[in-house]
C-alpha cells in the first residue's frame, strides 16, 4: 500500500451517497437562521418539546453551520448500511465536504468551516428530545471535539489537510439507535435560510402522508423564524409563487370555504366561524405532483 493510500484509508470521507438527515434536527428549530452573529440564546417551545440553545463565545450555531452535522450523518448512514458499526469520531477532507454542500474550495471557505466548527463546539443545547430510548438534563455541544490539520507552504501559507471531530453523544445515539434518517435532496444546499427550514418541515412531516397542514403562526415557531407574523407570510407567498423548495410545494390557505378548511371543520380541528386576521391562515405542504385530497393529510394545527 502506498503512503497515499494508508492515508486515504484513515479517512471517512469521501462521501459516495446522498445527504442524510436526522429527523429531530430536521423537524425542530436548533439553529440561528442568519450569518450573522447571534449572542441571544434560542428558546423554542410548544406541547411536547422544548429546546434551548445558548450561544458560543462567537455565537449560535447557524443553518449553514448545519451543513457539517448533515454531512457527519450521511457518512455514518453510510457506515451502517455497509454493515459497519460507526464510531463516534470521524476523519474528513475540507475538499469532499465543500464538494458535497457545493461550496467553492477558496481560502475563505476554509475559514468559514474552522469558524462553523468553532460554533458547533461551542454552542450549548438542552432540549427534553430523547435519544435512543435516553434522555439528558444537562446541555451538550453539536460537538464534543474538533480539530483542524494543516501543512504549510513554503510561502507560510496553511493548508487544510484533515478534519477530525467528535459527534456529541445525542446525536450519536439518534442516529445509531432511533434510525430515524431521511434523505435530503441536494438542491437544499442552494437555498436560503427560511426556505431550507421550510423544506426541512415538509421533508420531516409529509413523509407517506399526501400532505400536511399547519398554522400559520406555529409554522412560523417551527421554522425558527423571528419575524413578524405578516412578515413571514409574506416570505411564504413568495415561495408559493416560485414554487422554490425541491420536492414539495406549499398553499396559504386563508379561504374559510376552501375544502382544506371545510376538511378541518369536519374533523373539528377548525373553529366553526371564521377566524379573522393572520391567526387563522393555514399553510398546506404536499409533496410535488400530488393530487390526493384533505381528507388524507396529516394535520398539526395546535394553536393555529
Amino acid at each position: 500500500m502506498t503512503l497515499i493510500q494508508t492515508e486515504l484509508a484513515l479517512y471517512d470521507s469521501p462521501l459516495t451517497g446522498k445527504v442524510k438527515g436526522e429527523r429531530s434536527i430536521m423537524e425542530f428549530p436548533f439553529f440561528h437562521l442568519s450569518k450573522g452573529r447571534r449572542m441571544q440564546p434560542l428558546v423554542f417551545t410548544d406541547s411536547r418539546v422544548t429546546i434551548e440553545v445558548r450561544p458560543s463565545s462567537i455565537g449560535v450555531a447557524t443553518i449553514y453551520d448545519k451543513e457539517i452535522l448533515l454531512y457527519i450523518a450521511s457518512l455514518m448512514v453510510e457506515k451502517m448500511n455497509r454493515g459497519e458499526r460507526p464510531e463516534q469520531d470521524f476523519v474528513f477532507t475540507g475538499h469532499d465536504f465543500l464538494r458535497v454542500v457545493g461550496a467553492n474550495r477558496s481560502a475563505r471557505s476554509y475559514e468559514r468551516l474552522t469558524k462553523a466548527l468553532e460554533r458547533l463546539q461551542g454552542t450549548q443545547i438542552k432540549t427534553n428530545i430523547e435519544a435512543g430510548g435516553e434522555g439528558e438534563d444537562g446541555f451538550f455541544s453539536w460537538v464534543s471535539e474538533a480539530r483542524v490539520q494543516y501543512s504549510k507552504a513554503r510561502t507560510g501559507e496553511r493548508r487544510l489537510k484533515a478534519i477530525k471531530v467528535r459527534l456529541c453523544d445525542w446525536l450519536y445515539r439518534a442516529i445509531l439507535k432511533d434510525l430515524r434518517i431521511l434523505t435530503y435532496d441536494h438542491r437544499y444546499f442552494t437555498l436560503g435560510p427560511i426556505e431550507r427550514r421550510l423544506y426541512e418541515v415538509a421533508r420531516s412531516h409529509c413523509g407517506n402522508q399526501a400532505s400536511f397542514v399547519i398554522g400559520l403562526d406555529k409554522l412560523r415557531r417551527r421554522v425558527g423564524c423571528e419575524d413578524t407574523l405578516a412578515k413571514f407570510a409574506s416570505t411564504l407567498r413568495k415561495v408559493e409563487e416560485t414554487d422554490s423548495l425541491p420536492e414539495y410545494s406549499l398553499a396559504i390557505v386563508r379561504h374559510p370555504a376552501s375544502p382544506t378548511m371545510r376538511a378541518m371543520r369536519e374533523e373539528g380541528l377548525a373553529p366553526a366561524a371564521p377566524t379573522r386576521g393572520l391567526q387563522g391562515v393555514l399553510v398546506n405542504f404536499r409533496p410535488k405532483g400530488s393530487t390526493s385530497t384533505p381528507q388524507k393529510s396529516y394535520w398539526d394545527i395546535e394553536a393555529a
